[in-house]
């Protein structure tokens, strides 16, 4: 028979097991919280997908859509995929493919259609609406550039995913937007846009590393910030901006100031969100 527990080494495995616990339950509400405000799974939204019960597996599978590793985390009793669904998806279903060291299996996920409205812009430089030709070089340059930075995904998990707003102004343009300049049909509109005076501090809503610093044609002076697992944050039209490359920032720190550089009417913050390489509302992350 084994020797009797001693009151300090009980208490310490007492606390071991409600730590366990505690940690258990905010994993829990953080799926949970997560899935009540991201889940749209629509062109352009979020799709928040069980995928492996907890015992299934002793190491974190890893979720794929097409090439694109999907961010994965944990509650105390499944493993979930949180899916960036990109706007030229059709609706119906898509394929996450989700593999772990001995097992792969294929998860369908269902895709709802959505309609997002229009937007008609006019530019008096004609050249921000049909460049001249010895600009395209530079412009495909720069896209390359830019979609290898969306394309990133680093292993650490991102700090928080229910973000607050990079800046305290007015929504001046929705995600998805149709948008015409000029009368011309364009992609559509990739983020948010925020109206504020020029100057106006922008802050980074989680922790994360600057990933690429540039100023881009179209986007003007512009910051690509990786939050973990293919969470990738892009503001763009600043007129000045905080940070190098690879330097850290937290949530809440001042990364830039809102400008007018760039393809834009007028000073304003650009935002928008990447998952997997997928361009996503970045208005379903804004804490409610």
């Amino acid at each position: 028979m084994g020797q009797p527990l001693s009151l300090k080494t009980f208490v310490k495995a007492v606390c071991v097991v409600i730590i366990s616990l505690a940690h258990q339950t905010l994993s829990a509400n953080s799926v949970f919280e997560l899935q009540q405000q991201l889940h749209h799974p629509v062109p352009g939204g979020v799709a928040v997908v069980p995928i492996m019960a907890i015992g299934e597996t002793g190491s974190a599978p890893q979720a794929f859509l097409g090439d694109h590793r999907v961010l994965v985390m944990a509650d105390d009793k499944s493993w979930w995929a949180i899916v960036g669904v990109p706007l030229t998806t059709e609706p119906g279903s898509i394929d996450l493919n989700v593999s772990t060291p001995d097992s792969r299996r294929t998860i369908a996920v269902k895709i709802e259609p959505y309609e997002y409205k229009s937007q008609h812009i006019t530019l008096k430089d004609r050249a921000m609406v049909s460049p001249p030709p010895k600009t395209l070089e530079r412009i495909k340059s720069e896209l390359a550039e830019q979609i290898a930075a969306y394309g990133t995904f680093s292993e650490n998990e991102p700090s928080n995913l229910i973000f607050d707003p990079p800046i305290s102004g007015r929504l001046s343009s929705p995600f998805g937007l149709q948008r015409f300049f000029n009368g011309q049909p364009r992609n559509p509109h990739s983020g948010l846009d925020f109206a504020a005076p020029k100057g106006t501090p922008v802050q980074s809503p989680a922790d994360g590393r600057v990933l690429l610093i540039g100023d881009y044609y179209f986007n003007g002076l512009t910051i690509f910030i990786d939050h973990g697992q293919g969470v990738i944050s892009m503001f763009c039209h600043l007129s000045q901006i905080n940070l190098l490359p690879g330097d850290i920032v937290r949530r809440g720190e001042v990364v830039g100031r809102v400008g007018n550089t760039g393809r834009s009417t007028g000073p304003h913050l650009h935002w928008n969100v990447s998952l997997n390489n997928a361009r996503v509302n970045p208005a379903l992350f804004l804490r409610r």
